[in-house]
């Protein structure tokens, strides 16, 4: 994988972005850092079909009070795909967790973007020494709350799919009327067939293995649920399934669809900041 171009960090910076590509076992990871090094971290993992870019216009909003870190998870993005396929979602929490190390990162925040959120809580049930709370994006609580979109378009023969075709494939993803940005357009063009599907497949067989609000009740982290109530993947009513999750906070945003990340960055970011402040721990001063 071709290097990337590396932009210096000013630290207290908001909008000084570093990239770098991390050399895991299997298969290169592409990282974004945002904000003062040593302050409090959140981790920020985008959906199937997307990438770290999904949250750039959140990042700003965060990064002044955050260490703001984003991954590309395997085959998205700028991140290699897994050697071997492997796109099982513990697998995805074991990598971000090695990635964490890398990065000299003893604790996080993790906030996780409709599938992202699947990886977010197998990095708390693999590392939950690095994870300090949970806060999820419009994520599934399982299958029973999926909303059947129409047959997908996709031919692996005719790969990649035209702008037209991912536009209808990804309209799901935003409230009616919003139109889909070009740049998830191109980035869902830049992906392999295999990685979208596989991407997918693997975070169907994480719910259907065990719903999450079970996983996050055996967890016991700290969790914060935002939910767009005018979702069009996943029944906006199932955010209330996480309330079994002792503790849970669980918050609506009218007006908004699957993807308030993009669609309200605002009011998003002003629900993660009020989390973060109770749940967040500064990294130690170095000595």
């Amino acid at each position: 994988m071709t290097p990337p171009d590396r932009h210096p960090h000013v630290n207290g910076d908001a909008d000084a972005t570093e990239d770098s590509i991390l050399s895991l076992e299997h298969g290169d990871l592409h990282v974004c850092q945002n904000g003062p090094r040593d302050a409090p971290v959140l981790l920020l993992i985008h959906g199937s079909a997307s990438s770290s870019r999904s949250w750039n216009a959140l990042v700003p909003l965060l990064a002044t009070l955050h260490r703001v870190i984003r991954v590309d998870l395997p085959g998205h993005g700028r991140s290699a795909e897994p050697v071997g396929g492997d796109y099982a979602i513990p697998e995805q929490g074991h990598r971000i967790g090695r990635a964490l190390d890398q990065l000299g990162v003893a604790h996080a925040l993790v906030v996780g973007h409709s599938s992202g959120g699947y990886a977010a809580t197998a990095l708390a049930e693999r590392r939950p020494d690095l994870v300090t709370a949970l806060s999820l994006i419009n994520t599934g609580p399982g299958m029973d709350a999926f909303i059947a979109p129409g047959p997908t378009t996709f031919d692996p023969a005719q790969w990649p799919p035209t702008d037209e075709q991912i536009r209808r494939f990804a309209s799901t993803g935003f409230r009616p009327g919003y139109e889909v940005p070009q740049e998830l357009v191109d980035e869902l063009r830049g992906m392999t067939y295999r990685a979208v599907v596989a991407a997918m497949q693997a975070s169907t067989a994480y719910l259907n293995q065990r719903a999450l609000p079970d996983r996050l009740t055996v967890l016991g982290k700290p969790l914060q649920v935002i939910f767009g109530d005018q979702d069009r993947r996943w029944r906006p009513s199932s955010a209330a399934d996480y309330r079994v999750v002792p503790g849970a906070k669980v918050e609506s945003l009218p007006g908004a669809g699957h993807t308030p990340i993009l669609e309200d960055p605002q009011r998003t970011a002003a629900l993660l900041l009020s989390f973060a402040a109770s749940h967040t721990v500064r990294a130690p001063k170095a000595t």
